[in-house]
């Protein structure tokens, strides 16, 4: 094991009195949750893009924190320092899974063949890591936005030649994905899009995209996938028209296509507040449809236009998405933290504190939400506020067995309808209130 973190012991559980910065407060992962422990309800996943790679650069500078692990960036040697690092990470949380890109594991070369050999390498190197832990691959996906070539996108490029390099990435990550055991593979789409229609053929695009998702399904179950496919929408940057806007465009999208099979979507909470959504809403939407797969567990900030990877902090945005899972019977994926440290907190000790303070918000609000839940009084008013349905015409039009011409007639009778009724909203946010805050 690696002794990258000297002087940080086992992240325990210590209550919320506790000052402790390096223990828990409300993360107690065999506490039971309506009927299943809190580690099973919250599968976390660590970022290997993130905690083992992001140093802290943007637009305006470069990296402020040290992500070198004593050894020189870009070489197999970092990545293997990269390994050992994110174990002794994992290890020391009590995360059980983490999740990747391709060329986050290694440095990509100026041959495929070669960046295809060091994956081999260093998959075979994580496979050992592996080998008496219970730490695993939640999922897996190939980085098809960073390098030039896929300035015009990767599945929506104008270049046969791009395109086929795309394939060869899924190809050789959904082989490693199986290989580490992972349960689901990501399509993130971070340039399938447009800047301008002048240019741009969009039918093309999208049909080209569903063909490279297509043959990825068939190639994976050929090798022995059994896990779900995801689409991770988000709605801009890079490109300025994305064609995986949101949960409702994605599920579209797939089901345009016949991919809604082996799909699911994996939601990102600052993605959905870019949308201009909730990120309640995008889970929502993807639980009606069937297709809530994963979950990338951050927050963005709304006072900034892009995408800022936050750790997650706001504990009833944390409780309102525990809601939708709890409500939705579980998800298939787990929750990945795809967030990282502010620029300023760039020290081994703050990756320590950013995810403590991620996973307790997710398990407080997995509380709360619970607490909601039993607590019963807004399912109860839903339920009451829709209960015309449950009789007479409105039950007729919920079994599809009325007509236009038999309401009209219904309508004419009652010469001018009652009135809906109050939607209570501000009463059942003060529900919620009490509950987050008593």
């Amino acid at each position: 094991m690696s002794d990258f973190f000297k002087g940080i012991e086992q992240v325990k559980y210590e209550g919320p009195k506790s000052t402790n910065p390096m223990a828990f407060k409300y993360y107690n992962a065999d506490e039971v949750v309506m009927g299943k422990k809190m580690k099973e309800h919250l599968p976390f996943a660590m970022a290997w893009w993130h905690n083992l790679g992001a140093n802290g650069v943007d637009m305006f500078g470069s990296g402020s924190a040290d992500k070198s692990f004593g050894q020189i960036v870009g070489t197999m040697e970092h990545a293997k320092a990269k390994v050992d690092v994110g174990f002794e990470f994992m290890k020391k949380l009590g995360i059980e899974y983490f999740c990747f890109h391709d060329i986050d594991l290694v440095p990509e070369a100026d041959d495929i063949n070669e960046t295809n050999r060091r994956l081999d390498e260093l998959s075979d190197y994580i496979l050992e890591k592996m080998k008496g832990t219970n730490i695993k691959c939640l999922w897996g996906t190939a980085n098809m936005f960073g390098n030039p070539r896929y300035m015009n996108g990767a599945g929506s490029t104008n270049s046969p030649d791009v395109y086929a390099f795309a394939a060869a990435q899924v190809k050789k990550a959904l082989d490693i994905t199986v290989k580490l055991g992972g349960r689901g593979y990501v399509f993130w789409g971070g340039r399938e899009g447009y800047e301008t229609l002048l240019n741009t053929d969009v039918k093309f695009e999208q049909e080209n995209i569903a063909s490279l998702m297509k043959m990825a399904v068939e190639y994976g179950r050929s090798i022995g996938f059994t896990g779900d496919f995801y689409i991770e929408p988000k709605p801009k940057e890079p490109m300025k028209h994305q064609y995986d806007f949101d949960a409702a465009t994605a599920i579209g999208f797939l089901r345009q296509y016949g991919l809604d099979k082996d799909f699911k979507l994996n939601i990102e909470a600052n993605h959905a507040t870019l949308a201009g959504h909730t990120f309640q809403h995008d889970l929502r939407i993807s639980a009606i449809n069937g297709m809530l797969g994963s979950i990338d567990a951050n927050q963005g900030d709304m006072l900034l236009g892009w995408d800022t990877d936050e750790f997650p902090f706001n504990i009833y945005d944390t409780t309102m998405c525990m809601y939708e899972v709890l409500k939705a019977g579980g998800i298939t994926g787990g929750f990945n933290f795809d967030a990282k440290n502010r620029r300023p907190s760039n020290t081994p000790e703050d990756m320590f504190y950013g995810y403590i303070l991620g996973m307790d918000s997710f398990a407080l609000g997995l509380k709360k939400a619970a607490q909601i839940i039993e607590d019963g009084r807004v399912d109860a008013f839903v339920k009451e506020r829709y209960s015309g349905f449950e009789s007479g015409i409105g039950k007729k039009v919920r079994e599809g067995t009325t007509s236009l011409v038999e309401l009209a007639e219904y309508a004419a009778q009652l010469k001018k309808p009652q009135s809906p009724g109050s939607g209570r909203q501000e009463y059942l946010e003060s529900i919620v209130n009490s509950i987050l805050f008593e």
